[in-house]
């Protein structure tokens, strides 16, 4: 933040992290700090007053404490430091540096030599001669000198004022002109003052009071006392009233504060302090119950006042933008966040490439994939346990049940087609083709038998048993819908690989002839089931799948395991069925490694092969390409499904009904 204050801390960690790195010396690094800063300034937009500050080094340096105390009205925490400087009769300069912030003194050399390079074209040399304790200054606690020589040295002119023989101006006239003006002795006794600064202070009327006694030094912070002030005369002195010596008046006021400079006069052996205001803006000027015509017309303090004002409305303006710039970079991070949950949750609905193209406006077509293998399932004696148990019981079970398949898919980059009720639907090779899709969704139903023994059934106690069924073949896919828009498949295959699950046994996976031939000789145990009647179909030679010889059960289940006594100890916590079976969610999830990796990039094969976005050939009609599920078998909608007219009949493995065709879950 441009206005912000940071405390040396920072700076200083900063420059110790860069001693380390850069393997420099702390006034080396320090010292190219300065140099930078120059140039900084430079870019901000001071260029032009810094040139202007002297006509060469000595008196360059000898108004950079008025140059810090006009920038203090805009940055009012600046806690600068201060500068005296004196000539040497060789030519050569001591620079004294006040600071009460430890540590920056190295940063003096890179600045100066930067300002005599750049404005007066000259070579210097800086050396630290000493570091002196405080005496006649108070807060400042770092005090160091600096010899500077100059190549080449340059010399004044020689210039000679003339001087008037009297003085032709009155006392009143000089103290209207210099309202603020003050001249005190050596005893520090006011002998004069001007017209303003009596009636701000009532005090200096009477020509005998003691300066200390209503003023106390801000800057330079020095003891109050002649010589103090004469050997700091080239600084710009700040002097604020003393709140005990006010009137009653100024007693609720903010204290005035005066900023100007020491003249010192030999013949007379007084000091003139010529002062104006400090003031930085209109609100300060009515604090102190003044007004512009209060300070002199030849005061630049008056347009001060004004440039300030409208300084500080910028700077109040650069800070609102600052905000605003980090509210909108906080609201861009937090929108970028709520996006990605939207894609995620729009992912998890429909496949990446489709999701991408709706989101884009285009329209998806329909594809139609030569082979997949698909997957149904569903939860033996569900009607059973629906009229059993209270609804939340439902949910919780489906939950625990879902959330463990639902870990299966990215283990085996299956897609999950959806689920209704307590059926599960997922395809392998659709909508990413890949090769080995059989045998991604047979490790798929593998996990899921044993995924299924950790889900407490809410009536038994005991773990659910579900029916699994798979059938490969051909389908057409596409998005179906538009204010819930879903990826659904379609043709026969669906239908032969729902009559699989229907036609299935508790804890088992049934297979139909395509995925046994498709398996076989892959390592994977199975056995026949033989000749049964499926209903739709006819008779039809069918197995069941038993486990998978070449991949243990934690590969199956996308767990990692580091040796042998775990594998054998995690398998017999899943097959002992006296012990509650261990959680796996807290086991890191591992994709399972297949010849063909599947890719997001990767098109579907409609917009490879022709025939997929043009369907040729025997006009397909809703019985012969199916949906979901198939037409003949009838819909619990039709029949009566109160929670009093609910049949608790254990249905028949063939005679099985299917549940309510909807999106939620129907609690009997």
């Amino acid at each position: 933040m441009t206005y912000e204050v940071y405390t040396d801390n920072i700076t200083m960690q900063l420059v110790t992290e860069a001693c380390k790195m850069l393997e420099l010396e702390q006034s080396v690094v320090l010292g190219l700090f300065g140099e930078y800063f120059f140039e900084f300034c430079k870019r901000a937009g001071y260029d032009h007053m810094l040139r202007t500050l002297g006509g060469n080094l000595f008196e360059f340096m000898e108004n950079l404490d008025a140059l810090h105390g006009y920038l203090s009205l805009s940055y009012k925490e600046m806690n600068a430091p201060s500068f005296r400087v004196e000539k040497n009769n060789d030519g050569t300069l001591l620079l004294h540096y006040y600071s009460d912030r430890r540590g920056l003194g190295h940063i003096v050399p890179g600045i100066i030599g930067a300002v005599a390079k750049d404005f007066f074209n000259s070579k210097i040399k800086m050396e630290i001669v000493n570091q002196i304790e405080e005496v006649e200054r108070m807060g400042k606690k770092e005090h160091v000198v600096f010899l500077i020589t100059q190549s080449p040295v340059f010399l004044d002119k020689g210039f000679e004022p003339v001087y008037p023989d009297s003085l032709c101006i009155d006392l009143k006239t000089f103290c209207g002109a210099f309202p603020f003006h003050i001249v005190f002795d050596e005893e520090l006794q006011v002998r004069q003052s001007g017209v303003t600064v009596q009636r701000i202070v009532p005090g200096l009327q009477t020509r005998c009071g003691q300066l200390d006694r209503y003023f106390t030094i801000q800057h330079p912070q020095v003891t109050f006392n002649i010589c103090s002030i004469r050997k700091f005369i080239n600084s710009h002195f700040v002097l604020r009233t003393r709140r005990d010596r006010m009137p009653m008046a100024w007693k609720e006021r903010p204290m005035l504060a005066l900023r100007g400079q020491m003249l010192w006069m030999p013949p007379l052996r007084c000091m003139l302090y010529l002062a104006s205001p400090l003031l930085r803006s209109l609100q300060e000027l009515e604090e102190h119950c003044m007004h512009l015509s209060d300070i002199a017309p030849h005061d630049a303090t008056r347009d001060l006042i004004l440039l300030n004002q409208q300084r500080l409305a910028e700077m109040e303006l650069s800070n609102q933008l600052e905000r605003k710039k980090e509210e909108l970079h906080q609201l861009s991070k937090h929108l970028e966040e709520e996006k990605k949950k939207t894609e995620n949750l729009l992912y998890a609905m429909l496949p990446k490439h489709v999701a991408n193209q709706l989101k884009e406006g285009k329209r998806v077509e329909a594809g139609e994939f030569e082979e997949c293998t698909i997957l149904f399932s569903d939860v033996v004696t569900f009607t059973n346990i629906c009229s059993e148990c209270e609804p939340i019981q439902i949910v919780s079970m489906l939950n625990s049940m879902y959330l463990r398949f639902d870990r299966l898919t990215t283990v085996h980059s299956v897609y999950k087609v959806e689920t209704i009720g307590d059926a599960y639907m997922v395809v392998g090779g659709v909508p990413i083709p890949m090769s080995s899709h059989t045998e991604r969704v047979a490790n798929f139903a593998l996990g899921m038998i044993i995924a299924a023994k950790e889900v407490t059934n809410p009536v038994t106690g005991g773990p659910i048993q579900i029916r699994v069924g798979l059938h490969s073949g051909p389908v057409l896919a596409g998005v179906v819908g538009e204010k819930m828009p879903r990826y659904c498949l379609f043709g026969d295959t669906v239908n032969t690989a729902s009559r699989m699950e229907s036609h299935g046994l508790p804890d088992k996976i049934h297979l139909s002839p395509s995925v046994y031939h498709a398996l076989r000789n892959k390592g994977y145990q199975m056995e026949e089931r033989g000749e049964i009647e499926v209903k739709g179909k006819g008779r039809m030679r069918t197995y069941f799948l038993q486990r998978n010889l070449k991949v243990t059960e934690s590969e199956i289940m996308g767990l990692l395991v580091r040796n042998a006594d775990n594998e054998r100890k995690m398998n017999h916590s899943t097959r002992d069925s006296t012990q509650r079976p261990q959680k796996r969610e807290s086991f890191p999830l591992v994709p399972m490694k297949y010849g063909d990796s599947p890719t997001e990039s990767k098109p579907p094969t409609q917009s490879t092969e022709p025939q997929h976005s043009t369907i040729t050939g025997k006009p397909r009609d809703s019985e012969s390409y199916g949906s979901l599920y198939s037409e003949d078998e009838p819909s619990e909608l039709t029949k009566d499904s109160t929670p009093n007219k609910t049949e608790n009949k254990k249905p028949s493995v063939h005679e099985r009904s299917r549940h309510v065709h909807t999106r939620f879950c129907l609690l009997f």
